[in-house]
């Protein structure tokens, strides 16, 4: 299929796991693929794999929490295409922590990336997406956001706002022509997570939360992303799309 056919989409955080895998959909599905990241050598090996299979894709180096450089990565893709047609929204940082543990430096820093990067990207792409008559915005959430977990108040603050960003921008954005979504994976197999909990920790965490019996693939999630973008979501708006294998349910 090449649904996404001379579509240019912007990903963020995109130089490895989930970003890595939606950026890979989209370039497969036709569509000239802007890989943003602040890790600059992986970005560089995520732009080498996908252009060495002859797919339309190129890197910017990017900390979405640094809004000038936001700026200076969104004028940068439209100058070279002239358009972002979709956004995915997907740069995020995680780690574990008990509550009062947590110091200030490292409450800033989540909410600097998870809240404040996600609202500079998306604010800067949507006015770019309203001058030209409409567009699509994909937030990466998280079950985080909807359900609490220990030792994660800071991730679960951030994805939690994501949520609420995520729909007042579907109510203010929608009659722009802009469509606007936000995904909530759950336990997701990713470089990430893997820095966090060792084997013995995720297979006891499938046995006690997840009714599919599996934690879930990068792949399972930009399939989510890719139909979220995709015209047989044409009437899909302020939705928050729950990918967890039963874990909330």
């Amino acid at each position: 299929m090449e649904r996404f056919r001379e579509r240019v989409v912007l990903v963020t955080g995109a130089a490895q796991g989930i970003g890595f895998s939606i950026a890979e959909r989209f370039a497969a599905e036709g569509a000239h693929v802007a890989l943003a990241d602040i890790r600059e050598a992986e970005l560089a090996r995520a732009e080498r794999s996908l252009t060495g299979r002859g797919f339309s894709a190129a890197g910017y180096p990017l900390d979405v929490s640094v809004p000038e450089q936001v700026d200076q990565t969104v004028a940068a893709v439209v100058g070279k295409h002239g358009a972002i047609h979709i956004l995915a929204n997907n740069a995020g940082i995680a780690w574990e922590e008990p509550f009062v543990d947590i110091g200030d430096d490292r409450w800033r820093k989540m909410i600097d990336v998870n809240l404040n990067g996600m609202f500079y990207v998306a604010q800067r792409v949507a006015r770019h997406m309203k001058a030209r008559g409409g567009g699509v915005i994909i937030n990466m959430a998280s079950t985080n956001g909807l359900a609490g977990e220990a030792k994660y108040a800071h991730y679960n603050a951030s994805k939690g706002a994501v949520v609420l960003l995520t729909k007042t921008m579907a109510i203010e954005l929608g009659a722009g022509g802009i469509r606007v979504n936000a995904v909530c994976p759950g336990y997701i197999q990713t470089p990430m997570s893997e820095a966090i909990d060792d084997p013995a920790f995720v297979a006891r965490y499938i046995d006690a939360h997840i009714p599919l019996g599996r934690v879930g693939q990068p792949s399972d999630i930009s399939g989510i992303f890719a139909f979220l973008a995709s015209d047989d979501a044409a009437f899909v708006h302020g939705a928050c799309i729950v990918a967890d294998g039963g874990q909330l349910a």
